[in-house]
């Protein structure tokens, strides 16, 4: 990776430094991944980088998985406020996969968005995003029940409703 290059303005150019490298492997749910994290200080001559402010680093990920003999690659690029430290931003990276799978799983199983039959794209939208407050919501109230429970018992109860939108017991 030392010797690669990128493209600024138009035409090929080295690497101005070496990037730090972090790699982690864990097995879990059937399968094997192997994740190589590569971070550097933004290059000064990247195209366009005042585009972004506080740009400080980039990094790249290559995961490599295994799963009943089949590999697959995938390859995630980022761009970073964060300061240089490969580790750091491992960890960064994965908590944010982490906080994204959970909510991407829960509206899926509890609000069973990949089965919605909505095809207008407007109506989408608005009820995505109300999908997404409700859950917010849900997930501030203090009570021990599910996310499923809870979304449940606001539409059994006025009172349970009121408290979940309010943040106040009844």
């Amino acid at each position: 990776m030392a010797s690669a290059g990128y493209v600024a303005a138009g035409r090929r150019s080295t690497l101005e430094t070496k990037p730090s490298s972090h790699e982690t492997t864990e097995t879990a749910h059937g399968r094997t991944t192997t994740r190589t994290y590569y971070q550097m200080p933004a290059p000064r001559s990247l195209v366009d980088s005042a585009a972004w402010a506080g740009l400080r680093t980039i990094g790249m990920v290559i995961a490599v998985c295994l799963r009943d003999g089949k590999e697959t690659v995938e390859i995630r690029r980022y761009i970073s406020s964060l300061g240089m430290g490969v580790r750091r931003f491992a960890r960064a990276v994965r908590g944010h996969w982490g906080v994204e799978n959970s909510c991407h799983w829960i509206l899926d199983v509890v609000y069973r968005e990949d089965d919605s039959r909505i095809r207008d794209r407007r109506a989408r939208e608005n009820f995505a995003w109300l999908d997404r407050f409700t859950l917010s919501l849900l997930k501030q109230h203090p009570g021990k029940d599910s996310i499923a429970m809870k979304r449940r018992s606001c539409g059994w109860s006025d009172d349970f409703l009121m408290e979940v939108l309010t943040g106040k017991a009844t």
